[in-house]
Order: C-alpha cells, then sequence, then structure tokens
C-alpha cells in the first residue's frame, strides 16, 4: 500500500493532513468524502460525472496536476466562486505525482 500526504482545508477554513491512498483508484472528492470533511450530500453529488461542481477547490500550490478536460472545463465555466486556480475535485486523481498537494473546498454555492 502507498499513501501520499495531501493537504485539504475544508469549508470553515480547518486545514487537515490526510494520508491519500495510491492504489485504490481514488480521486480527491472521494478522499474528501472518506474523510468526512464536507457535510453529507454536499460534496460529489453528481458521483465524480464532472457535472455539478460541487466538489470544486482550489488548488494552492505547484503541484504538477493534469490538465482540465473539456467536461471540467465546461463545468466550471457554470459553476459559482470560480477562480483561476479552481478544479474539480472527482477530475484530480490521487497518483504518487500529486505528492504535497493542498487545497482548499470552494464554498457551497
Amino acid at each position: 500500500m502507498s499513501d501520499i500526504k495531501i493537504t485539504i482545508i475544508d469549508r470553515d477554513g480547518q486545514s487537515h493532513h490526510v494520508d491519500a491512498p495510491t492504489d485504490m483508484n481514488m480521486n480527491v472528492m472521494e478522499l474528501v468524502r472518506a474523510y468526512e470533511l464536507a457535510p453529507e450530500g454536499t460534496i460529489g453529488i453528481c458521483g465524480g460525472m464532472a457535472m455539478c461542481a460541487s466538489c470544486q477547490c482550489y488548488v494552492l500550490n505547484d503541484v504538477p496536476l493534469p490538465e482540465k478536460n473539456p467536461d471540467e472545463d465546461a463545468m466550471l465555466w457554470e459553476a459559482y466562486n470560480v477562480k483561476e486556480n479552481s478544479r474539480l475535485g472527482c477530475q484530480i486523481h490521487i497518483t504518487p505525482e500529486i505528492e504535497g498537494l493542498i487545497i482548499e473546498l470552494a464554498p457551497e454555492a
């Protein structure tokens, strides 16, 4: 089992340093749900299909992430509270390359 460290700042401003497994094909949205860092029913409403933006987060450091795919780009175009560093957590897969990632959950719409 291979875990990496990720820091997630919840919607109350609380910082959480969590272990993220790289061998379970998880994404950041699923990690937030697994650690219960957002109230039930407020994140990942579409199930990780890039169709709701409830898992929008702000990337706060320079960890290399894959480019946004067209679905993620389109959903962020329609979302609220979007910033230059906005990403959908469901589209950030947990891999060894994102070790040290720091994100902040965007406010609920």
